[in-house]
Order: C-alpha cells, then structure tokens, then sequence
C-alpha cells in the first residue's frame, strides 16, 4: 500500500495538514487542491489510487458536481472517492453514494485513525 497516491479535494487548511500528516505517516503519498476547479484540472494528469472530497468547496463546482465528473469520465471512472463532509444530512450521503463515492464520512463523527483505517480498506480493495 505504500508510495499510493492521494489527491485530497479539501480547502480547510487545518484539516488539510492533519490529513497530510498521517498520510505521510503510511508512506502513502498526499497531493492536495483546494477547489473543486483545480482537482477536474489534476485528477487526469495525476490519477490519484484515491481522491478525498469534500462537499463544499469554493468556486464553481460543489464536491458532488466534481464526484459526477470524474464518473462520467472513462478515463477516471474507475478512482475511488471517499467523500469527507461536514454535511451529514441522509440526502446528502445518499446523493454521494449514488453518484459513485465509496464511502461517505461525516468529518464531525469520525477521528482521523478512523478516517485512515477507511483510507486503508478502499486502497486494499475491501467491501466496505
């Protein structure tokens, strides 16, 4: 699982460094953008193991718009997302979910080893 590549879609900075942090710590490798804008522009020229989302983000496009673009795409239909919201409104989490996330974390409810042994489990290819 080592050397996987990360791209977090996240534009909280605190929570950005923390999620760095213990990627780097796995030896999994962390990019990151702060729109939903500049991950379109970097998900086909990185091609990340796995994307983290966020719902809101600034500028044009929302987490969810994002999550149905790299769906639509044949060419990134196939990266796993893991959605990470503040939003935790079953219709929200339904939305993500049926859009193709798989898996949606409400940031409020989960500590950051929750979030990785998540991490861990979709770059390992289980069932969640």
């Amino acid at each position: 699982m080592e050397n996987k590549k990360i791209l977090i879609v996240e534009d909280d900075s605190f929570l950005r460094t923390l999620l760095q942090h213990h990627l780097d710590q796995e030896k999994l490798n962390a990019i990151y953008v702060t729109s939903g804008e500049e991950a379109l522009l970097k998900i086909p020229t990185e091609m990340p193991d796995l994307i983290l989302l966020d719902v809101l983000l600034p500028g044009k496009y929302s987490g969810l718009e994002v999550l149905e673009k790299i769906k639509a795409d044949p060419a990134t239909q196939q990266i796993p997302v893991m959605i990470l919201s503040n939003l935790g409104q079953k219709k929200e989490v339904e939305k993500g979910l049926e859009l193709g996330a798989k898996d949606y974390l409400v940031k409020a409810h989960f500590t950051l080893s929750d979030i990785m042994v998540h991490i861990k489990k979709i770059l390992g290819g289980e069932v969640l």
